[in-house]
């Protein structure tokens, strides 16, 4: 069973804490595919009892992005190739539409927070600090939504990676500049007011960045098509 420390956390709002600190850690990619998650260690990790705990799991399973297996097993979900393009191809369209809208809508501060990201983005990968990369990547690809002032997107786009951020983060390192040399030309159309350019960025970012994790999904689909 993989472990996973997280800070003790306040009383006040445990429910939400509780839920935003597991979603964020899953996003985050720090559960691989196929973890077992248990109700007592997290508990036992985040400092408090069992209850806000168990209700956070059933928020997320009933978010894709848990699966119970049964009554005392829970585990972060595989995902499938099927699944993965299905997702892709909905992120495309979707994270088209917040960079659209972030270009259309963008201050100064937003471009000098586009830009600071990547260049701390830059650093964790040349530190090979594979965690903050990808944390800073999810980071860059929200704050999409965020200029855009799209609340309702926002939210799709949480509960779409909450399900493809142990994927993205399995094959994050191997991927290594190429997940976000793509991040250049959307801060550049963005800062340029330039709509169709930062949607064409974007795709170009998820449909690239994400060869790595498409090739290790058909390889897995193979080997396992080859011994059915």
């Amino acid at each position: 069973m993989q472990t996973f420390s997280f800070e003790t956390l306040e009383r006040e709002n445990l429910g939400e804490t509780v839920y935003s600190r597991v979603a964020e850690a899953l996003i985050e990619g720090r559960f691989a595919p196929d973890a077992r998650l248990t109700i007592r260690d997290l508990a036992q990790s985040l400092g408090t009892s069992v209850t806000p705990v168990r209700d956070a799991i059933l928020r997320l399973i009933q978010d894709e992005a848990l699966v119970q297996k049964s009554a005392r097993e829970v585990r972060v979900p595989v995902i499938t190739l099927r699944r993965y393009r299905e997702i892709r191809q909905i992120r495309l369209k979707l994270e088209g539409l917040a960079a659209r809208e972030a270009a259309l809508k963008a201050a100064a501060k937003d471009v000098e927070h586009l830009r600071g990201l990547i260049a701390l983005n830059e650093r964790a990968i040349a530190d090979k600090n594979w965690t903050e990369a990808l944390a800073l990547n999810q980071t860059f690809h929200f704050a999409l939504a965020d200029i855009a002032d799209m609340v309702v997107l926002r939210g799709i786009l949480n509960r779409l990676w909450l399900q493809m951020g142990p994927l993205i983060a399995e094959s994050y390192h191997e991927g290594g500049r190429a997940m976000i040399e793509n991040h250049y030309a959307v801060l550049a159309a963005v800062e340029k007011q330039n709509a169709d350019a930062a949607e064409r960025a974007i795709v170009a970012d998820i449909t690239e960045g994400g060869k790595v994790i498409l090739e290790r999904l058909i390889s897995r689909h193979d080997v396992k098509a080859g011994a059915a």
